[in-house]
């Protein structure tokens, strides 16, 4: 099995090494790519910074680009969903699930890439711009480095690559070295699409080699999603570039009386276990009010033993493998710790258990100390606690180093505006799971 080139502008390169890509579940090889050296990104810097002095693409063309894309990944979602389900052991339901928003990702790229607009400045508010008038247009920032996480290698690789050609920015991209294959996937469809040479170019490499990207001077822009410990490191070692960071979390989720907990339950089947918990905004904590709780345990974990666990191409299959085989240590440590803290085990995990493969873990009675709790789990886990009055289950909800999302089930608008307000997240939302987010 020849490895898959490194992609740097028209050219192919062989790159320094090769990386082997098996298969989470079960580890057959997926594939080979070409794992790239610092020489390499420096050459992959360079294409993508020619780009930028050459003819440029109006947004017009970039938008008719994106839309053919879109079109493209519509025609492939059968072959990127197989891709992604083989790479990550992410069940072919939900790879086909992520396939299918990536297609609504180059969609909004393109609109956006129609409707980039300025703004005019009053300079005549002030005495010193009477007859004078000012105005802001919108340019391209320059190369973007692109790093990506194994758990979304289509839909999260499109979140960097559609925007960035949207603004006209060209993109060295650096996929997970565990999913590379899908990056290459998307580099061809936008190939396809009639994307110019150097627009897209792709990396595969460690993440010590990647940190020549963050550094380099021709590299304006670094947009990273993957751990908070990495991402924050970034920040501090490019003061002076622009960073985009999407970070973890441990979801929490507040469940009111008065709130439809039954449907919160069925949400949660999916929101806490999909993808095996391996998702930024996975739901991860529960805080259910005490007149509630102990009918609420009993259905959520009816809902968790009768997830399906198995091979990620079975058609029922809901939950595979971890992306490693130490993932699945780590989180199967993490649950030992609770259970020996005090906590109780409602579901899973389940013995005999494939290498890689964690069964769906319900735990009761946690607490904040334990790292289901105050960690992010990235794993098929979901804890849950009780609490007394609202204004308990907030606290208990922002006591946590993280803060994408929250959620709150409830009637009451007054509960759901008080929530909005209180909660220290980028999102809070009302009568769903934390885990709900629209790719416009």
């Amino acid at each position: 099995m020849e490895p898959v080139p490194l992609r740097i502008g028209a050219g192919r390169s062989p790159g320094d090494g090769v990386i082997e890509v098996h298969s989470p579940y079960d580890g057959h090889l997926v594939g080979r790519v070409a794992s790239a050296g610092a020489a390499d990104l420096d050459a992959a810097v360079a294409a993508a910074k020619s780009v930028l002095t050459g003819e440029p693409l109006p947004p017009y063309r970039r938008a008719e680009i994106l839309d053919e894309a879109a079109r493209l990944a519509k025609e492939r979602v059968e072959e990127l969903a197989r891709l992604i389900c083989e790479e990550a052991a992410k069940p072919i339901r939900h790879a086909r699930v992520e396939a299918q928003r990536a297609i609504d990702t180059l969609r909004f790229s393109g609109a956006a890439a129609r409707t980039l607009t300025g703004e005019t400045v009053p300079l005549d508010a002030s005495a010193a711009g009477a007859g004078k008038i000012g105005f802001v247009i919108r340019v391209p920032v320059g190369v973007v480095a692109a790093i990506t996480p194994f758990n979304f290698p289509v839909n999260l690789v499109v979140h960097k690559l559609g925007p960035a050609v949207a603004a006209g920015c060209p993109v060295v991209l650096k996929p997970a070295s565990t999913t590379p294959l899908c990056a290459h996937a998307l580099a061809d469809l936008f190939e396809d699409a009639g994307l110019p040479a150097g627009w897209i170019n792709v990396v595969p490499c460690s993440g010590a080699t990647a940190q020549r990207l963050v550094e380099h001077e021709d590299v304006a822009m670094i947009t990273f999603t993957g751990s908070r410990e990495v991402g924050w490191a970034i920040r501090a070692s490019a003061p002076k570039k622009k960073v985009n960071l999407e970070l973890g979390n441990n979801s929490p989720v507040i469940i009111e009386p008065d709130g439809d907990w039954a449907a919160a339950a069925a949400k949660i089947r999916v929101a806490g276990y999909s993808h095996a918990g391996q998702s930024c905004i996975s739901t991860q904590r529960v805080y259910v009010q005490e007149a509630v709780a102990g009918d609420f345990c009993d259905l959520l974990a009816k809902e968790v033993s009768s997830l399906v666990v198995g091979d990620p191409a079975g058609e029922e299959t809901e939950v595979s493998a971890l992306i490693s085989s130490g993932d699945a240590d780590r989180v199967r440590s993490w649950v030992d710790e609770a259970v020996a803290g005090g906590a109780r085990l409602l579901a899973g995990p389940g013995p005999g258990d494939p290498a890689g493969v964690v069964h769906p873990v319900l735990l009761a009675d946690v607490n904040q100390q334990m790292k289901v709790c105050s960690e992010e789990v990235f794993g098929p886990v979901v804890a849950v606690a009780t609490y007394n009055d609202l204004d308990e289950a907030l606290a208990l909800a922002n006591n946590s180093q993280y803060g994408l999302q929250a959620a709150i089930f409830t009637s009451d608008i007054s509960k759901a505006m008080r929530a909005a307000k209180a909660l220290d997240y980028g999102a809070v939302v009302v009568n769903e799971v934390p885990t709900w987010r629209a790719d416009q």
